[in-house]
């Protein structure tokens, strides 16, 4: 049984500068989604934070709204919510994988994303995993959107290049006297 297990829990990051995050939740099944924004508000406001909702019709349209927020908008982050319950068809799959693959590709270019999209056999799966209550897990994707925030943060104040490049203001130019370079 999942729910007897007992997992460690970051404690809360904190921020010196405003955080906005934007969730984006796909109310397929709106009951479950409802719950699931309950648990992540909980957790933005717990940490100071603000956000903002958007919806989108399914979870394979979550990555797509992430992008365009990204490009088009100012978070700080995102929280990806959405369910996906097994039916008869390969369908699942397909969401399931095509979904996660499409957020952690986000995220490896660098945005800071949550996800909590559920990827489960039954409803009554979903629903222990979305009650705020219980699992919780519209929490822990806001959470874990959080805390990269923090990381993004703390490694992205030290220096302003990229990777192994350094910003244009951080190459040192050797002084010149009348033309000439002197060592």
């Amino acid at each position: 049984m999942a729910g007897a297990e007992q997992h460690y829990i970051l404690p809360r990051p904190a921020f010196d500068k405003p955080v906005k995050l934007l969730i984006v939740v796909s109310p397929y099944y709106k009951d479950i989604a409802d719950n699931m924004i309950a648990g992540a508000k909980a957790e933005i406001e717990a940490c100071g934070a603000t956000y903002d909702i958007v919806e989108v019709p399914g979870a394979l349209e979550i990555p797509t709204a992430v992008g365009i927020a990204e490009r088009m908008s100012n978070f700080d982050g995102y929280v990806a919510l959405g369910c996906v319950i097994r039916g008869e068809t390969t369908h699942y799959d397909t969401v399931c994988n095509d979904s996660s693959r499409a957020l952690q590709l986000l995220g490896l270019q660098g945005l800071c994303i949550g996800n909590g999209i559920l990827t489960v056999e039954t409803r009554k799966q979903a629903e222990v995993r979305a009650d705020p209550a219980d699992q919780n897990k519209g929490g822990g994707a806001a959470a874990a959107a959080l805390h990269l925030v923090a990381l993004a943060r703390k490694w992205g104040a030290s220096r302003k290049g990229v990777g192994f490049v350094p910003a244009q203001d951080e190459y040192q130019i050797a002084a010149t006297s009348k033309g000439n370079p002197t060592a």
